[in-house]
C-alpha cells in the first residue's frame, strides 16, 4: 500500500470525477490520501470529500498565498474545525516568498497562529515553504521552544540545510512528482541523505504530475511514479520504500486510522 500524503480533492480537476480518482487511486494500490485545506473559508467543500469516503483524510488551515484574504484567522477556529475525526492535520501553512500572494507579514503571523493549533491540538502541522529557508527555520525553532511540534515539510524543494534542521527537530519530509523532474537533481541528492524513516511521498495533485505523465492533471494514482523514483534513490524494492513510508505516515498521522485489510478468499 502506497500513501498519497497531501492532494487536494476539492479542485475542480479532480472533484468532478471523485469516484473515477478514486478507483483509479485503489487500483494502484493508494491505500489512503490526506485531502489538504487551502482556504477556510471553502473548507466546506475539502470535509464531505474525507466524510464521502472511509480511506480519505483531511486537514484545517490557511496557505500562505491566502493570509491576507484569511487575515484574523484566530487559533481557536482553526482548533473548533479541527475536532471533527476526518482531520489529522493542521495546515497547510507556511512561507511562500516566490509569488508572495500574501504580504510577508501576514505570512509570518498566519504561519506562527498554525503552529499554536498544531500544538494545543496535539496534531501535526503541514507546511508549505517556497524562497523562504532561514524564515521557515527561525519559525519552527522559535514555535518547538513553546512545546513540543510535529510535521512535514510538504512538496519538498528546499536546501540541505533545511532538510537537516527540520530533521533536527523531528519533522518529516513530504517528497512530491519533482524528484522526477530533469532538472531535479539538488532534490535528489536531498533524498538521498534524508533517512528513509522520515520521508513521505505525496502527489500535491493537481499540480506537478510525475515523469512520465508531465502535463497532465495530477492524482492519487500517480504517486507510484514517484515512490518508484525516491526507492531508486534510496537503493531499495518500491515495496520496501511502500512499507516504509506508509508506516512513518500513521506514526506522524497518528489520528488516521489504516484501512482494513480485505478478508481473505473462502475456500
Amino acid at each position: 500500500m502506497l500513501v498519497d500524503s497531501h492532494c487536494h480533492l476539492d479542485f475542480p480537476e479532480l472533484s468532478a470525477d471523485l469516484d473515477g480518482v478514486m478507483a483509479r487511486a485503489h487500483a494502484a494500490g493508494i491505500g489512503t490520501m490526506v485531502t489538504i485545506s487551502t482556504k477556510l473559508r471553502e473548507w466546506d467543500k475539502v470535509r464531505p470529500i474525507a466524510e464521502a469516503y472511509p480511506d480519505v483524510w483531511c486537514s484545517v488551515g490557511v496557505h500562505p498565498h491566502e493570509a491576507k484574504a484569511e487575515e484574523g484567522t484566530g487559533e481557536s477556529r482553526i482548533l473548533e474545525l479541527a475536532r471533527h475525526p476526518k482531520v489529522v492535520g493542521i495546515g497547510e501553512t507556511g512561507l511562500d516568498y516566490y509569488y508572495e500572494h500574501s504580504p510577508r507579514p501576514e505570512q509570518r503571523a498566519s504561519f506562527r497562529t498554525h503552529c499554536a493549533a498544531a500544538r494545543a491540538a496535539g496534531l501535526p502541522l503541514i507546511v508549505h515553504t517556497r524562497d523562504a529557508d532561514a524564515e521557515t527555520i527561525e519559525i519552527l525553532r522559535s514555535e518547538s521552544r513553546d512545546g513540543a511540534l510535529k510535521g512535514l515539510i510538504h512538496c519538498f524543494t528546499a536546501s540541505q540545510a533545511l532538510a537537516d534542521a527540520v530533521l533536527e527537530l523531528g519533522f518529516y519530509i513530504s517528497i512530491s512528482g519533482i524528484v522526477t523532474f530533469k532538472a531535479a537533481d539538488a532534490l535528489r541528492d536531498t533524498v538521498r541523505c534524508v533517512p528513509l524513516e522520515r520521508l513521505l511521498v505525496e502527489t500535491d495533485a493537481p499540480f506537478l504530475a510525475p515523469v512520465p505523465l508531465r502535463g497532465k492533471p495530477n492524482e492519487p494514482a500517480f504517486v507510484v511514479h514517484t515512490a518508484k523514483a525516491v526507492a531508486a534513490l534510496k537503493g531499495i524494492e518500491p515495496d520496501d520504500l511502500a512499507r516504509a513510508t506508509t508506516d512513518n505516515f500513521f506514526r506522524l498521522f497518528s489520528k488516521a486510522r489504516r484501512p482494513e485489510a480485505p478478508a481473505p478468499a473462502q475456500a
